[in-house]
């Protein structure tokens, strides 16, 4: 798919797949940066490593990763040549660790500091870092690009969306499960070095695996400007 295909797509259902993004060269690289950061700040643990927030600190072959010409291809077309790498977080699903997600939203930005600015809230504190709720027409700039670096499919926990959900604004629990009941689920199986673009507001959950294969995910989040009341970014 072209990427104008697939900004045409992003903007219609709120996600699309993109395959190839990355060669199996640079896929064992990244694994093998991302091995030897694991044991550091920001891993959280159950069985073995499943997270690591602060990505772009911790490994800062990603934060390259987030400026290269094949990522930036995908993103400027929906978000523009200004737009910026906003955080980067690690998913890991092992067989010790075959954890799952309900459907929602990803509502929350991590920001440098809290400051009081109108419709920004409530405020949470994850691994030391603050983060917050924006207005939805925030989360309505952004953009996510989930990088595999393990082949992944309804086996081993493939991400599930709910098309078009994403132009709904933010939802409560009960519309959820409204409009899990009207709309059509979606496996979004991708390859080893393959990418799926998504709104942050589109959706989704990440059911556990029923194969004991890995799953690692590189989760970089785009945003297109600035926040306001002197809130900035934290990995910006």
């Amino acid at each position: 798919m072209t990427a104008d295909g697939l900004a045409e797509r992003v903007t219609r259902d709120g996600f699309a797949v993109a395959e190839g993004v990355l060669g199996a060269r640079e896929v064992e690289r990244l694994k093998a940066s991302i091995e030897r950061a694991a044991e550091g700040r920001g891993a959280r643990r159950r069985g073995g490593v499943y997270a690591v927030r602060n990505l772009l600190d911790v490994v800062p072959e990603t934060r390259a990763l987030a400026g290269s010409a094949a990522v930036r291809a995908l993103v400027e077309p929906l978000l523009g040549p200004a737009c910026f790498v906003v955080r980067g977080i690690l998913f890991d699903k092992t067989p010790a660790a075959p954890w799952k997600v309900a459907w929602h939203q990803d509502l929350s930005i991590a920001v440098r500091s809290r400051a009081e600015a109108e419709g920004f809230g409530p405020w949470s504190l994850k691994a030391g870092v603050v983060h917050v709720q924006p207005p939805a027409a925030v989360l309505a700039r952004m953009l996510t690009v989930r990088l595999h670096l393990d082949d992944c499919d309804e086996a081993n926990g493939a991400l599930r969306v709910l098309p078009g959900t994403h132009a709904s604004g933010r939802l409560g629990a009960a519309e959820i499960e409204a409009l899990k009941g009207s709309k059509g689920v979606v496996t979004c199986e991708v390859g080893a070095g393959g990418a799926l673009l998504m709104r942050p507001l589109l959706l989704h959950s990440s059911p556990a695996p029923s194969e004991p294969r890995r799953r690692r995910v590189v989760h970089l989040e785009f945003a297109a400007g600035r926040l306001p009341c002197g809130l900035e970014w934290r990995e910006a």
